[in-house]
């Protein structure tokens, strides 16, 4: 791949590529000789600590080492994109500050925050990232009350005559990730936030005015440091939505979602390349980014720790360095606290796949059973992303229950209605037979169904926090257990129950549990043991140093019963449910070739539409073909849009402003939509005659003067409709969904006047 500019790929304009995910082969030329120019990027994301006790740092230093002997040691950056510092003992015990002086050893230049790095209190992030940390953190959209930037927005670094500016987006799930007192004042209002606002928009904005200031400050290429990652539920926040939405981005090492992702190529707002990568977890991996300033190539490959040389001074230096902390902490975890004579796991044993975030597990069971002993408490919940690793077969150590818990939180006990476990229920319940969800409740004193195949009808508000239950739910059938008769009744919506679970759930809400917080619970024990002692409790003392055969059953004990499957979408984007309202209308625009993913497996539905990319749209259903001189000022020759654009300006199809210019890449409002697709229908011939009201809209006043008809057009003819609450929304932005929604009504509206024109 080759930065802006300087084309690798040709980007013909089709209806196969528009939008589309262009995989190059970006496997490195094991034969080639790096020059003296060629600079080396080397990421990391979603460390959790390792998974052996930190030495997996070792054969990083090892390989930095080797990188800085093949590029020189002025050509070679090593950052993180997050989630480094917690997830496992050597984070727990030392608050994340063992792990910062490991990466101080390896010698670390840049970071950005993930949301796990507020899990020890913002003082102590601050301290860290101020005072403790050899490395810079950055971040453009981490802001404090008064909307200036905590940390550096982003670093302009110097190779030779090269400037690279990184920047750094930190992900808005953050805020219902970590405790969100953290992000609070003593009244519980916001006092720092991540620019989550406005359907992701704000997000958006955020980070096109840092990469505009940076490229105004003379950076040649724009490297943005995520921790954003690329799973559906961080919609809109997804890596793929940003890029999609913002222009001047060269690549984006991510992290959040945990994907191994070698290279993604994916279009950013003006058609152009942007290559996405991603490690993986627990250093499994790192990345390597390689760029050459001469040619403008760029490639990415992924590197597997275990291959790394250890006979280096680096590798054995920061191996004694691991060692000595080590040590620190091995006389408290290795004492034998009781045994088990089962695996408790996270995982499906016969699939290997990570089971505790999407159904019950045994050590799900386990956890959950721990907190309502502790507490007496009617139902214990856990949340699955709380749950982190294994509990072996055997002997059970002090260490191996901090692993299973590695975050420190303390257990509550609360009085809460029925109403309120129903809704949590529901929430936890979401993603079930699509995604796992680390907010997926395992329970103790509770059964109860998920019904997969109907669509969840959650809605959250723009920080991940639940709403309401909008429709039909998922979670039918639930029952409580009668703690002095054992048996299960089913559960009074009205009546009040005991919940123990953590003061990250119950008195902050986190992982979107707002039906909970500390404004809307009665709290009958405030945060009276961590919550690894409470595991160690339950098993030394509840269940006398034995974890027994109540526990033998992976799959737990039968309290969550999953029935039906989501079904199958019939597309390859992950971010479209069969149930999604735009699922029929992306299918549709999909099929027929009028637009395509973002990505191979992102359509990207809450995207905004551009300009250009709507005159491109009826490019490709005319079949890409025609040729066209008309200019616009700011249509420049080359562009992938060009054709298009200039087609339809010189069809009339499209109408410039009243300095010449078009503004390819201005978000296209609904309004505008309406305007294009008039003028596309005049073109063609077809029939102008259907007018709509607007009265029933309780904006409508809002509807530009010059766009009034064309949008009774729309109304009339059945192309545009309400958002909700009764609002038309003609100045707001277009979506790809709703645009695909308007494509699909147009076709088949005019479909029946003149099939053969509009077969597609």
């Amino acid at each position: 791949m080759k930065k802006h500019g300087k084309k690798v790929i040709s980007l013909v304009l089709s209806s196969a590529m528009l939008w589309g995910c262009l995989v190059p082969a970006y496997a490195s030329d094991e034969n080639a000789t790096p020059t003296e120019e060629q600079i080396a990027v080397l990421y990391t994301n979603d460390v959790h600590c390792t998974n052996d006790e930190g030495m997996a740092y070792a054969a990083l230093a090892g390989y930095k080492d080797q990188a800085e002997a093949t590029y020189g040691a002025d050509n070679v950056t090593l950052v993180d994109n997050g989630d480094a510092i917690q997830g496992a003992v050597l984070g727990t015990l030392s608050n994340g500050e063992w792990v910062v002086d490991i990466m101080n050893q390896v010698g670390y230049d840049l970071a950005v925050p993930g949301n796990h790095e507020f899990d020890f209190g913002m003082d102590q992030f601050l301290d860290i990232a101020n005072n403790q940390a050899n490395y810079q953190y950055l971040s453009c959209n981490f802001l404090d009350k008064d909307g200036s930037t905590v940390l550096e927005p982003y670093t302009i670094m110097d190779y030779g005559d090269t400037e690279i500016a990184y920047v750094g987006i930190s992900t808005p799930e953050t805020l219902s990730k970590a405790r969100p007192a953290y992000f609070q004042d003593e009244n519980g209002n916001y006092i720092y936030s991540f620019c989550q606002g406005n359907g992701g928009q704000e997000l958006y904005d955020r980070v096109q005015n840092t990469v505009d200031e940076a490229r105004a400050k003379g950076a040649d290429y724009v490297i943005a440091l995520a921790h954003l990652g690329e799973d559906g539920q961080s919609s809109p926040w997804m890596s793929t939505e940003v890029i999609a939405n913002t222009t001047g981005i060269d690549a984006v090492l991510d992290g959040h979602s945990h994907t191994v992702e070698p290279e993604k190529i994916v279009k950013n707002a003006a058609g152009e390349d942007v290559l996405l990568s991603q490690t993986g977890t627990k250093a499994e991996s790192i990345g390597q980014l390689t760029i050459d300033p001469t040619t403008g190539d760029m490639e990415s490959e992924l590197i597997v720790l275990d291959s790394v040389s250890t006979g280096s001074d680096a590798y054995k230096d920061t191996a004694a360095f691991v060692r000595d902390i080590q040590d620190k902490y091995q006389v408290v975890v290795a004492e034998v606290i009781a045994q088990s004579e089962a695996t408790l796991t996270v995982n499906d044993p016969v699939t290997g796949e990570r089971r505790v975030r999407s159904a019950e597990t045994n050590l799900g069971d386990f956890c959950a059973d721990a907190y309502r002993a502790a507490t007496g408490a009617d139902i214990g919940f856990v949340n699955g992303g709380g749950i982190r690793a294994d509990i072996e077969a055997g002997d059970v150590t002090y260490g191996d229950i901090i692993a299973v818990h590695p975050f420190g939180n303390t257990i509550c006990l609360a009085e809460v209605s029925g109403q309120q476990i129903l809704d949590a229920l529901e929430l936890g319940a979401m993603y079930v037979g699509s995604a796992e969800n680390g907010g997926f409740l395992q329970v103790s004193g509770l059964k109860y169904t998920i019904d997969a195949s109907v669509p969840s009808s959650v809605v959250l508000d723009s920080t991940g926090a639940f709403v309401e239950v909008a429709g039909a739910r998922r979670v039918s059938n639930v029952q409580v257990e009668n703690r002095e008769t054992g048996a299960y009744e089913a559960i009074d919506a009205n009546a009040t129950y005991t919940l123990a679970s953590h003061n990250y759930m119950l008195k902050q809400g986190g992982d979107g549990y707002s039906m909970f917080g500390k404004d809307n619970i009665k709290l009958l024990l405030d945060e009276t043991m961590v919550d690894n002692e409470v595991l160690i409790d339950y098993a030394k003392d509840t269940l006398n140093g034995v974890i027994g055969a109540d526990y033998a059953d992976p799959y737990g004990q039968g309290r969550i019963t999953i029935t039906g499957e989501a079904p199958e979408t019939g597309l390859p984007f992950t971010d479209v449910g069969v149930n999604d309202w735009f699922h029929d209308s992306v299918s549709y625009v999909y099929e027929n070739g009028l637009m395509n993913g973002v990505a191979a497996d992102q359509f990207a539905p809450q995207t905004k539409l551009t300009r250009a990319m709507m005159a491109a749209v009826l490019y490709n259903l005319e079949g890409g073909s025609a040729e066209s001189s008309y200019f616009f000022n700011d249509v420049e020759a080359g562009q992938w849009y060009t054709e298009a654009v200039n087609w339809a300006g010189e069809n009339g199809i499209v109408n410039g402003f009243e300095d010449g210019t078009y503004r390819p890449n201005d978000n296209l409002t609904r309004e505008q939509m309406a305007a294009i697709l008039h003028n596309y229908a005049h073109f063609k011939g077809y029939d102008l005659s259907a007018s709509g009201a607007l009265d029933p809209f309780t904006d409508a006043d809002q509807v530009s003067d010059w766009a009034e008809n064309v949008v009774k057009w729309a109304v009339g003819a059945d192309l545009l409709h309400g958002v909700g609450d009764g609002c038309l929304s003609p100045q707001g932005t277009a979506t790809r969904a709703e645009v695909a929604t308007v494509l699909m009504n147009f076709c088949e509206t005019f479909a029946d006047a003149d099939s053969d024109e509009m077969a597609v």
